[in-house]
C-alpha cells in the first residue's frame, strides 16, 4: 500500500482532509488481473441472457442470491461453488446469478464493505480491497456463474464492471444524479431500487435518466480526470424492496408498478427483493416473500422477471471483529441472511412450481 500523500498547505483548502492516498490506475489492475476466455464467455452470455429476459424473449426467472455483503473471500468461493452446482440443476427455468456485494451504503455509520475496508479494522486499505474484489469476481465467472453487485462509489466500476452481469443502484442512491449518470454508461443491465420511503417514482425517474446519454466528470483507464460521455443504458429494471411504510410485493403493487412503468414508456419488468423492508428486515420471512412472488409469476404475472435473496452459508449475522479467529465462518456481518440449506430448498421448490407457469 502506498504511503499517504501529504495534503497541500493552504488556509482555504483541505482543512478537513487527513491524507490523500493514491490508487493503482484501473488499467494497471485490469492488466494484473485480466479476464480469461472462460470468465469472459460467462459474462457475455450472462448479460445476453439477462437482456433476453428483460425483453421478454426468455421465459426464465432470474434468481439473484448470495450474501448481503462479502467479507470473507474463502467463504464466498465456497458459496459460489455450491451455487454453481445448484444453478445447473434449475437452469431451464431459473437464471441463477450470485450476489457479490462489496460496497455497503450506511444509513449513518458502519463497515462500508470489502473494497473500502477489507481487513475489517478501519485501515481502509482500498487498494487491497479492489484487488480482492476483482480476483474473486474473475474466479466466480471462471466457474461459469454470473454475478451481480451494487455500485456505490462512482469510480469503482472502472475496476470491476467488466466482470459484472447485473448491476444495481441502491435505495439510498437511486435519486442521485451521479449514480443515474454512471448507470447510463455501464455495460450491463442495471436494476434500480425504489427509494427507502417506498416510492416507485424514484426508480422510474432513474430508469428514464439512465436511458439518456450524459456527459459528466469521471476517470479514464489510467486514472486521469476526464469528461465521460455515454450513449445511455436501455436495460434498466425496477427492483421492489419495500420501504418505511412496509412491503411492496403484493399483486396490487405489481399492477401499480406496471402501470407507472408503461406510462413512462418503460418495459414493465420487475425484480422483487425478498429482503430489506419486504421481509420487515427479518431474514426468516424471506421465504414467505419468495413463495408469494413465485406464485404470482406462476399465476401469469410475466412482469415479474426476478427475485433476490440475501443468503449465506449459515443463517443469521454477527458483528464485525478485526480478529478473524473470533468470527464464525460463512455468517453475515451486515444484514442477517438465510442459510445455504434453505436457499437450496427455495430454488428447487421454485423450479418445481414454475413447471406449469402460465
Amino acid at each position: 500500500m502506498n504511503a499517504p500523500a501529504a495534503t497541500a498547505s493552504s488556509p482555504t483548502s483541505n482543512l478537513r482532509i487527513r491524507s490523500l492516498d493514491p490508487l493503482v490506475p484501473p488499467a494497471r489492475l485490469l492488466h494484473l488481473l485480466p479476464l480469461d476466455s472462460a470468465a469472459t464467455a460467462t459474462i457475455v452470455a450472462g448479460r445476453a441472457a439477462v437482456e433476453r429476459i428483460l425483453a421478454g424473449e426468455d421465459s426464465r426467472v432470474m434468481a439473484i442470491v448470495g450474501p448481503c455483503s462479502i467479507h470473507d473471500v474463502d467463504a464466498a468461493r465456497d458459496y459460489a461453488r455450491r451455487l454453481h452446482a445448484l444453478a445447473g440443476r434449475v437452469a431451464d427455468r431459473l437464471l441463477v446469478i450470485m450476489r457479490v456485494y462489496f460496497e455497503k451504503p450506511r444509513t449513518t455509520v458502519g463497515w462500508k464493505g470489502l473494497i473500502n475496508d477489507p481487513h475489517l479494522d478501519d485501515s481502509f486499505d482500498v487498494s487491497t480491497g479492489l484487488r480482492l474484489a476483482r480476483n474473486l469476481l474473475i474466479e466466480i465467472a471462471g466457474l461459469g456463474l454470473p454475478t451481480a453487485t451494487e455500485f456505490l462509489e462512482p469510480i469503482t466500476p472502472q475496476y470491476i464492471a467488466d466482470t459484472i452481469v447485473l448491476g444495481a443502484i441502491g435505495a439510498r442512491t437511486t435519486e442521485s444524479p451521479t449514480h443515474r449518470q454512471m448507470a447510463s454508461g455501464l455495460s450491463m443491465p442495471v436494476g434500480f431500487k425504489n427509494s427507502t420511503d417506498g416510492s416507485l417514482q424514484a426508480a422510474i425517474d432513474a430508469m428514464q435518466a439512465a436511458k439518456t446519454p450524459h456527459s459528466f466528470l469521471g476517470i479514464d483507464d489510467e486514472g486521469g480526470t476526464c469528461v465521460v460521455s455515454t450513449t445511455g443504458n436501455p436495460w434498466g429494471v425496477m427492483i421492489l424492496r419495500g420501504g418505511r411504510s412496509g412491503s411492496n410485493y403484493s399483486p396490487e403493487v405489481m399492477v401499480e408498478a406496471r402501470t407507472k412503468l408503461e406510462k413512462a414508456g418503460l418495459h414493465p419488468r420487475i425484480i422483487v427483493d425478498c429482503s430489506h423492508a419486504n421481509s420487515g428486515k427479518d431474514h426468516t420471512r424471506q421465504a414467505a416473500v419468495w413463495r408469494d412472488v413465485i406464485e404470482q409469476r406462476r399465476g401469469g404475472d410475466r412482469s415479474i422477471v426476478g427475485l433476490m435473496l440475501e443468503s449465506n452459508l449459515h443463517p443469521g449475522s454477527q458483528p464485525v471483529n478485526p480478529d478473524r479467529t473470533k468470527m464464525a465462518y460463512g455468517l453475515s456481518v451486515t444484514d442477517a441472511c438465510i442459510g445455504w440449506d434453505e436457499t437450496e430448498a427455495l430454488l428447487l421448490e421454485a423450479h418445481e412450481r414454475l413447471a406449469d407457469a402460465r
